[in-house]
């Protein structure tokens, strides 16, 4: 699959064919969706390269490597996420809605930068920067553990759980969206993000029992 694009017709009226020109905005998004294929550690230059329908010089002249690309891909990911979860954390609320507010904003997160959480989730750790992405990861993880754990203390939600255990359940659950929900396919209302974020919070608050 080539990205090149068709440029503006000629004069005469006929399109022309050429190198596209990107900017690094969307070169990265490209270029994700590309890692997302293939694989990151299966991606060359060169596979980019030919995706782009540029030289590889020409991506250079926007990133020093591959490597770049993918810090700047994961730090569009967790950056979103850890606002979330900030944001929910100075909410002036109970322990239990600030974590439905978190729950909420991880799910918008995760279908408006789906690409670039897709790519995060797929992390192996083989390089210091996946590295690093994985301990932000784990450290959101942990967040989200401790607003549970309040939650217990203030009696919103069962105690008898391990908050530590909850938090990784329940990330796992909204981590799983990237592997089927097709926002591009799936636009009613049932399956809008809000539709999906109420779902989620319905299960991980109420699950399936009707009592």
């Amino acid at each position: 699959m080539s990205y090149a694009s068709v440029l503006p017709p000629a004069a005469g009226g006929s399109p022309r064919r050429g190198r596209p020109g990107y900017d690094r905005e969307t070169l990265l998004r490209i270029c994700v969706d590309v890692f997302n294929v293939h694989g990151y550690d299966a991606t060359s230059m060169g596979t980019l390269s030919k995706n782009l329908g540029i030289s590889k010089s020409a991506i250079y002249h926007h990133v020093e490597s591959k490597e770049e690309i993918l810090e700047q891909a994961l730090s569009r990911a967790l950056d979103a996420l850890e606002e979330v979860v900030q944001g929910g954390e100075a909410m002036a609320a109970p322990a239990v809605d600030r974590l439905e507010d978190v729950i909420r904003g991880t799910v918008r997160v995760l279908v408006e930068q789906m690409p670039y959480v897709t790519l995060l989730l797929r992390l192996r750790g083989n390089s210091e920067v996946e590295t690093r992405a994985l301990e932000r990861r784990r450290t959101i993880t942990r967040r989200v553990g401790q607003l549970i754990a309040q939650a217990q203390t203030e009696g919103a939600v069962r105690d008898d759980l391990s908050a530590r255990s909850a938090s990784r359940l329940l990330l796992g659950m909204i981590n799983s969206i990237v592997d089927w929900y097709k926002p591009d396919v799936e636009t009613s209302a049932e399956t809008s993000t809000a539709a999906l974020a109420d779902t989620v919070v319905a299960l991980a608050f109420s699950g399936l029992r009707t009592s």
